[in-house]
């Protein structure tokens, strides 16, 4: 079966680090381009699954939609 789960990717001055969204448990993967950081957490989403069983993705209905938003804090 596949299902599409849907990754953030974020730039970083030294590579990519991309991560799912509302896998249960913690995936990280990192590229130094952004395609690497797409494959590394394609595989390391398999190998989370694999390890865990498919109730990783049985957390309630997976985000529709994923919006990035910013806020000022004081510091």
């Amino acid at each position: 079966m596949l299902k599409q789960i849907k990754i953030i990717v974020e730039k970083h001055p030294d590579g990519y680090v991309a991560y799912p969204v509302g896998l249960k448990g913690i995936v990280v993967a990192e590229g130094d381009t952004y395609e690497e950081a797409l494959a590394d957490v394609k595989s390391a989403i398999e190998f989370h699954i694999e390890t865990f069983g498919s109730e990783v993705l049985e957390v309630g209905e997976m985000a529709q939609e994923v919006f990035i938003a910013e806020t000022g804090v004081t510091v």
